[in-house]
């Protein structure tokens, strides 16, 4: 499946929060009220009603503070882990014209933790009320009318890009062989495994602890999945006598 993908440039991501603050609107989701944590990022976290936030880190190099942004969102895996957590048939598509992982109000039957746990980006919020679950679903009803997703059509500076996928990586590639000049540790995150690729100039735990999966993190999802299949394989057995 190639599907549509987007390329995140880092190193042109200023902060501006107007893929933040576009994505609300476009979803019309509400405001949420904040309290000041010391930081410049608001609101602090994701939620069932952010589905999108710009994560400020700070380090300070060589006696000089460095800014480090993150328009963080589901990544929109080429393999979900949360959907081959989930048990609730219908509770999470995953689209094969797009590659879209889509979550529907049958969430609201799922055990929020195993999925949530499933992902390694930490991604899913839950609507305490309703049990629902939410996140970024690449504004898909955008895409299919030949639009392109909101906090893409809103970034200034050129840091969000979206396409054909196979566009997005030679895009991606480009952008980094230009980027490794000026900082020699940039990087590609887990280009592979996601549909939202990051370009980071430097570490990716510089910008957020959950920008990218490690190896070890994606051998214990895959273990849980066997170990979901090794369970429900008689139950299936079952039902399809």
């Amino acid at each position: 499946m190639n599907g549509k993908s987007f390329f995140v440039d880092l190193s042109k991501c200023t902060a501006c929060r107007g893929c933040q603050v576009s994505c609300k609107q476009w979803k019309k989701l509400p405001a949420e009220k904040t309290v000041n944590t010391g930081s410049h990022q608001n609101p602090a976290d994701l939620s069932f009603n952010t589905l999108k936030v710009v994560r400020f880190a700070e380090r300070v190099d060589k006696g000089k503070v460095r800014w480090f942004f993150l328009p963080d969102q589901c990544r929109h895996c080429v393999e979900p882990p949360c959907k081959m957590a989930s048990s609730v048939e219908g509770s999470i598509l995953h689209d094969e014209a797009t590659g879209a992982v889509v979550f529907t109000p049958l969430t609201a039957q799922e055990d929020f933790e195993i999925i949530r746990g499933a992902c390694p980006y930490d991604i899913p919020r839950q609507d305490p009320a309703t049990k629902v679950m939410s996140k970024c679903d690449m504004c898909r009803d955008r895409v299919t009318a030949g639009m392109l997703p909101a906090c893409v059509k809103t970034c200034p500076t050129g840091a969000m890009n979206f396409g054909d996928r196979d566009e997005m990586l030679k895009l991606a590639q480009k952008a980094l062989a230009g980027v490794k000049k000026k900082w020699p540790k940039a990087q590609l995150v887990n280009p592979d495994d996601v549909r939202v690729i990051f370009l980071a100039v430097d570490e990716p735990e510089f910008y957020a602890k959950t920008l990218m999966a490690q190896a070890s993190e994606q051998m214990r999802f895959a273990t849980r999945r066997d170990l979901l299949a090794q369970l429900l394989r008689p139950m299936r057995s079952m039902t399809s006598v």
